[in-house]
């Protein structure tokens, strides 16, 4: 029998999908009081919409989309309009998680349900990348990509160890049904490629590791106004 002190965190967003889409965003979940409705002041009620959360700063930023970071229906059709014309989907991989802190940290998600990734990609056929909001650390996006590649028997391969670390999968899309007698084509396959990029995690918990990054040591030495934020703009505008 379950605690009564356990937190049901469950997503409050279903996937957001377009059939256009190229793109994926791949997080885990937004911070539970997104799942209780108990909004701050400044949260956008919307994937990655809290105020603390620096993905829609950074995305303005680099679009220049002067968005609004308020509680209204206008700052959610402006994150939903850049969405569709950049053909970006928002796909956060946890479906739910236990909690015994209410918090919105990673390591603190226990019995993690996980979404049909592969699922919702064979439902966008026009999907190459998965960009995660986070690396391999425990319970982070890529982490638990991971663990679910292999639940299905998919292996994830490694393209780029630098940051952000970019690896590759290949997704069976349709197996051929070749008699015997036709040269041994039975175990051909066509397959997708899906890239993934492990993006420096855009909350500023990851501010001390993007510190620790010697190349962002090297910008902030022949700039000293460069700070953590400029790091991720910069990152992210090459896969954005």
């Amino acid at each position: 029998m379950k605690s009564s002190n356990i937190f049901l965190h469950t997503h409050p967003y279903e996937p957001i999908l377009f059939e256009e889409a190229t793109k994926f965003i791949v997080g885990t979940l937004p911070p539970p009081r997104f799942t209780t409705g108990n909004l701050k002041e400044g949260d956008v009620n919307f994937c990655y919409g809290s105020r603390d959360g620096q993905l829609w700063p950074i995305l303005d930023r680099i679009f220049g989309l002067n968005l609004d970071f308020e509680t209204t229906e206008k700052a959610i059709g402006q994150r939903m309009d850049f969405l569709r014309e950049q053909r970006i989907g928002i796909c956060d991989i946890v479906q739910s998680a236990e909690r015994s802190k209410i918090d919105a940290s990673d390591l603190g998600m226990e019995n993690i349900v996980l979404r049909d990734m592969l699922g919702y990609l064979k439902q966008c056929p026009k999907v190459g990348t998965l960009l995660f909001t986070g690396g391999n650390s425990k319970n982070g996006p890529e982490f638990l990509f991971r663990k679910y590649l292999k639940e299905h028997g998919v292996g994830l391969e490694s393209v780029s160890n630098e940051v952000p670390r970019i690896h590759r999968f290949f997704l069976p899309t349709a197996k051929l049904d070749i008699s015997r007698n036709t040269m041994e084509q039975t175990n051909l396959n066509r397959q997708r490629i899906i890239k993934t990029v492990s993006l420096t995690a855009p909350s500023g918990a990851a501010n001390r590791a993007v510190g620790s990054l010697e190349k962002y040591k090297m910008m902030k030495n022949e700039n000293p106004e460069f700070n953590t934020i400029d790091f991720r703009v910069l990152q992210y505008k090459e896969f954005f």
